[in-house]
């Protein structure tokens, strides 16, 4: 939002759309939702579209499929762009989660596969978040298979406002906020920033382990090849290692078989490799996104909503001096129309005040959704032991079979 766009007065607000989120029993603030029922609202699953063969596409597709509208759209980059700025437009309170950025240049492989498990880790975070699910732009972004989804998005949008003006409890939001929020802003800010700055390290290294186990993938496989090599030897033996000539030719025909078993260790660590990096790496990635959408949220509340209160405040105690000085050397044509400036900008102080009490509002919901997803941090680590276990048993089987076939490197008269 524009900080200088005019702000709607509360009597512009309009009955709720439907399936818009609901007042809660009791207490409207508290959102009891376990990672469970947030997890099983929907699962999208984000795949690179092929390239048809005699093609030359200029923009990567992306197959967007929905497990909750049993639908499967093709989408583009751009497609998510105006998505995620709808979103941002309808929801400024809500943790509106980022989006990967668009290469200027040619795009390599590499960063295609990185943008396309960043645009899964934020269609599955929106699918998920409770206000979002429920919105017609979600259910238009994932079934809609229509030509030009963009028109249709900003169609569904346009003149519906934002979720200030379609909530029932905004200009009460006030009401149900505890007396030290502010300070509760302030300490649940800070853990999510250490949280944050903690599971930030934990994803750099989670990244090498997995790197190291591919690295080492590639070096197992090369360790087989020169094994193979060495024992594919043409050179003649010379006359002087003639007594020992059986000794060398059994030796390379044992040297010549290990490659195959060298290459079972280098395809065993590969797979441990991708394992940590879907099943670990991609979980802390997704975690992180979510406590930097709620970092981004913190930091739009003060240089939004809270910003734009306190600039009205200080307009409007500008205008009553303006107006004390009007007074007292007796202007009555510049009285009378700061008095309608002075009407018009209480109306706009007091909507700023409600924007704010309701931003808090949001944040304080928004707060609840990121410790009901902390047990995330569980599921990670319980990926990354599993995956440790099972790459370690996979690896310490295959070298346990490879032992007995190294026996016959050791026979011979100099054996020991």
């Amino acid at each position: 939002m524009n900080e200088d766009s005019p702000v709607p007065q509360v009597s512009e607000q309009r009955d709720p759309e439907p399936g818009r989120m609901q007042m809660l029993q009791g207490n409207p603030l508290l959102l009891p939702h376990s990672l469970q029922e947030l997890l099983a609202k929907d699962t999208v699953q984000v795949a690179l579209v092929p390239e048809r063969k005699g093609l030359f596409l200029k923009h990567v597709e992306y197959e967007v499929s929905s497990q909750r509208f049993g639908a499967s759209v093709s989408r583009r980059y751009n497609d998510f762009v105006v998505f995620h700025d709808l979103l941002l437009q309808k929801f400024p309170y809500r943790m509106v989660p980022a989006l990967p950025p668009k290469k200027m240049l040619g795009a390599d492989r590499e960063f295609i596969e990185a943008r396309r498990r960043a645009l899964k880790r934020f269609i599955n975070l929106v699918a998920r978040h409770p206000p979002f699910s429920e919105d017609v732009v979600l259910k238009l972004f994932l079934s809609f298979s229509g030509p030009d989804v963009q028109s249709k998005l900003k169609e569904s949008a346009q003149g519906v406002g934002d979720e200030f003006m379609n909530c029932k409890l905004a200009t009460r939001a006030k009401d149900f906020l505890p007396a030290d929020i502010q300070t509760q802003f302030a300490v649940s800010r800070e853990l999510i920033r250490n949280i944050y700055n903690s599971f930030y390290k934990l994803r750099d290294r989670a990244e090498r382990i997995a790197s190291r186990a591919i690295d080492n993938a590639a070096d197992l496989l090369m360790f087989g090849k020169e094994l193979s090599a060495l024992g594919s030897d043409t050179t003649p033996l010379p006359s002087w290692a003639a007594l020992h000539s059986s000794t060398w030719g059994s030796l390379k025909q044992a040297l010549k078989g290990l490659s195959v078993e060298f290459a079972l260790l280098a395809d065993k660590a590969a797979q441990q490799g991708k394992k940590e990096e879907n099943d670990v790496v991609e979980k802390l990635n997704l975690f992180l996104d979510l406590l930097q959408s709620y970092k981004d949220l913190c930091e739009r509340h003060e240089k939004g909503v809270l910003h734009k209160h306190q600039r009205a405040l200080h307009k409007y105690s500008l205008m009553r001096r303006q107006m004390s000085a009007a007074v007292h050397s007796q202007q009555p044509e510049a009285v009378q129309q700061l008095e309608s400036r002075i009407v018009e900008q209480e109306s706009t102080v007091q909507t700023t005040e409600l924007r704010h009490a309701f931003s808090l509002y949001c944040l304080h919901q928004e707060t609840q959704l990121v410790h009901a997803c902390l047990p995330l941090t569980a599921h990670l680590l319980g990926a990354f032991v599993d995956s440790q276990i099972q790459g370690h048993k996979e690896m310490s089987k295959v070298w346990d079979d490879l032992k007995p076939k190294l026996h016959c490197l050791f026979t011979g008269p100099n054996s020991t």
